[in-house]
């Protein structure tokens, strides 16, 4: 309960207590002038007034700076409004029940329910019901009273330490937050800036040497695997890690956001598959070592997916024919899995190369 959350919750009740205890002096004041005819010594009941006054200003002032609430402050204050209920005896007629303080003593049990929460509101409860007891013949009426003063210290003691313990649990989960959000922000730095010397060692790997090459596969698995540490909801999975695995195949690269792209699992492994069956008529009709790139870009509302090649492309109606002697492996694997997904599929092929542009719903 030190944290400055906490620290700055217990200055703003305080703030609010000194309110209170204007009031309740306000309210004491005028009580005490209406039943001056019940007081038998009213020269002491006038002393008794002023020391009420002075400690009132006092205690706003010293309550008002954490690092003077301390516990001799408090057991001042909580020794004075139990004085003030043993001398009502002293100063009244015997007939006569109300106290002299009356509701002026919510400021020592408020202060310490406030600094000591729930267990300084009972103790101060049952110390101001103790002394408000014993100096009087006790019936229900005063009963009730002294339990009032018990609940009342306890429950707000609770409340306040919940506030507290509120604040400070909000500033360590925004402190965290605001890291982690630092983190990320470098992480992708760093990540994009090390992607683009990887690139510049694939596009130069032949004039690098084979070394070279192996190694800048390595770091991009590194880079990959690093990616894809944080967590993702349950019922979920990252599509980047999926996508990702596809890299184990020679020839290929994939490129994907920094952080982790939740989907749900079916879609993901779904998309997954579809690439892999691109990738598999690469190996096939291009040869097993070609070089393919797949892109994945995410957006709040659904993710793009894109698997190129730079092989000879694709003869016009090439698709149409193997669909008419039964070999649906673009219709099925591919085209087939994007429409099931609500998604589309666009094909791009030429001489420079064949193209797939996935887009599919981002569904969480």
């Amino acid at each position: 309960m030190s944290s400055p959350a906490a620290v700055a919750v217990e200055d703003r009740l305080f703030q609010a207590l000194a309110v209170l205890r204007g009031v309740v002096l306000v309210n004491a004041v005028a009580v005490t002038i209406w039943r001056r005819d019940d007081f038998d010594r009213p020269g002491l009941v006038v002393a008794a007034v002023l020391v009420m006054t002075l400690w009132t200003g006092v205690a706003t002032w010293a309550y008002a700076e954490h690092r003077r609430r301390t516990l001799p402050l408090l057991v001042a204050d909580l020794a004075l409004a139990a004085g003030l209920l043993l001398l009502t005896p002293a100063v009244q007629a015997d007939d006569v029940t109300a106290s002299l303080p009356g509701f002026w003593v919510m400021g020592a049990l408020f202060a310490w329910a406030i600094h000591y929460r729930w267990v300084g509101g009972l103790v101060a409860g049952a110390l101001l019901a103790g002394a408000d007891l014993v100096r009087q013949d006790v019936d229900w009426s005063d009963y009730d009273n002294a339990f009032l003063l018990v609940l009342g210290g306890t429950v707000v003691g609770f409340m306040c330490g919940s506030l507290e313990r509120m604040a400070a649990e909000r500033e360590v989960a925004e402190r965290a937050a605001a890291v982690a959000e630092e983190r990320t922000r470098l992480a992708r730095a760093v990540h994009d800036g090390v992607l683009q010397v990887l690139a510049l060692v694939q596009r130069r790997g032949g004039d690098l040497g084979p070394l070279a090459g192996e190694q800048e596969r390595r770091l991009r698995a590194l880079i990959r695997a690093q990616d894809t540490v944080a967590p993702v909801a349950e019922g979920a999975v990252d599509l980047v890690a999926e996508l990702t695995a596809l890299e184990r195949r020679a020839g290929v690269t994939v490129s994907t956001p920094a952080t982790p792209v939740e989907m749900p699992a079916a879609t993901a492994r779904e998309l997954a598959a579809v690439a892999g069956a691109c990738l598999d008529n690469v190996r096939a009709h291009v040869g097993d070592a070609a070089p393919a790139w797949v892109l994945l870009q995410a957006f709040p509302d659904r993710v793009e997916l894109t698997v190129r090649d730079d092989g000879p492309g694709i003869a016009a109606g090439r698709l149409e024919e193997a669909a008419a002697e039964g070999r649906l492996g673009v219709a099925e694997s591919i085209q087939g899995r994007i429409a099931d997904l609500g998604g589309t599929a666009e094909l791009t092929t030429g001489s420079l190369g064949t193209e797939w542009e996935f887009v599919v719903p981002r569904v969480t």
